[in-house]
This record gives C-alpha cells, structure tokens and sequence, in this order.
C-alpha cells in the first residue's frame, strides 16, 4: 500500500466547505480550558461537515494561536459564534426544534451504541469541562444525555477524544438513515 499524497485527497476549498450540505450536528463547548481541545474540535467538525459550534463560558475563541496550533485552518471553515451562557444557548436551539443531549455520565443515560438519531433530526451535543464535565443546569435543561460506554479503571475521556467518538458515531448513524 503506498501512502496517499496530500493532493490526492480531494480536499474541498473553504468556498466548498461553505457550500455543502452539513451534518444535522451543532457542537457546543461549555467552558473548556484547554486551547488544544477547542482546536481538535475544530478539526474533527471540519472532517463531518459539522453545521456550528458554540463557544460558551470560559471557553476561548478565535482566533488564537493556541487554537490554530491543532485546528489547522479549520476555524476559517466550521461556523462558530460565542456565547457566554449555555442555557441561552440550549433554550435558542430548542426554539429552533433541535434536540439537545449532553455528553455525560448520569443516571438513565442512553449508551451511545444504544442511541438511534431520527431522520430529519438536528442535534446539539454539549460537551463541558475537562475536570466538571456538562453542568448540572446543561444537563437538566437538555433532552437527554448520552454516555459513552467505558471499560477500563479511569472512566474518563479527554473532551477532544470524547467529541471525535461521539461526533463519528452519529454521523455514520445518520448516513445510513438517509
């Protein structure tokens, strides 16, 4: 197998990316301090054609070498817009009939194996801090939660990790129900 050359990838302009058609997901980052995870996020939504992601909080904003440092560019492609409150953010979306879910641990939480988006769905997905997670105020003003399914002796991800699990397996889930 010969390794593919960065021209052969087919990637699209900025001016393309603008044009697509987006993935029914809409991120939204609750005060996370790390400048690395925000980028990461960036990149990740960039890769699926992520329609938005908010910035709430204490969470910092581009641009921002930091964020750059990981994005690679993908701040200029993914829209983004700030907020300083999450539930201003979460009662906005409902307002606009998107679903929301936190990305948690709590009680009755939907495994993200178990979780089925319905066609013709927009998501949101709350992702909070590396060391809080999600607010208790986020969590109960969302729709659901969704835990991801966790085997080992840490039962924690760090949020960039978190956000590309969670991110692929809904947009693969929502391909196939297409």
């Amino acid at each position: 197998m010969r390794k593919l050359a960065n021209a052969e990838l087919n990637r699209i302009s900025k001016e393309a990316f603008a044009e697509a058609k987006k993935t029914p997901l809409i991120i939204v980052l609750d005060d996370i301090r790390s400048l690395h995870n925000i980028g990461s996020v960036f990149r990740t939504s960039d890769a699926f054609l992520i329609e938005k992601i908010y910035l709430c909080g204490i969470t910092a904003v581009p641009p921002n070498k930091e964020i750059h440092k990981t994005a690679l560019g993908a701040t200029d492609t993914v829209t983004w817009e700030y907020a300083k409150d999450i539930l201003e953010v979460v009662a906005k979306l409902k307002a606009e009939n998107v679903k929301i879910y936190a990305i948690e641990q709590t009680e009755n939480a939907i495994m993200l194996d178990d979780f089925q988006p319905e066609s013709e769905t927009k998501y949101a997905l709350i992702f909070g801090n590396e060391v809080k997670g999600v607010s208790q105020e986020a969590i109960n003003a969302s729709d659901g939660v969704i835990e991801i399914p966790q085997l080992g002796s840490k039962h924690s991800l760090n949020i960039s990790v978190s956000a590309g699990i969670v991110i692929w397996d809904l947009f693969q889930k929502l391909l196939k129900n297409k």
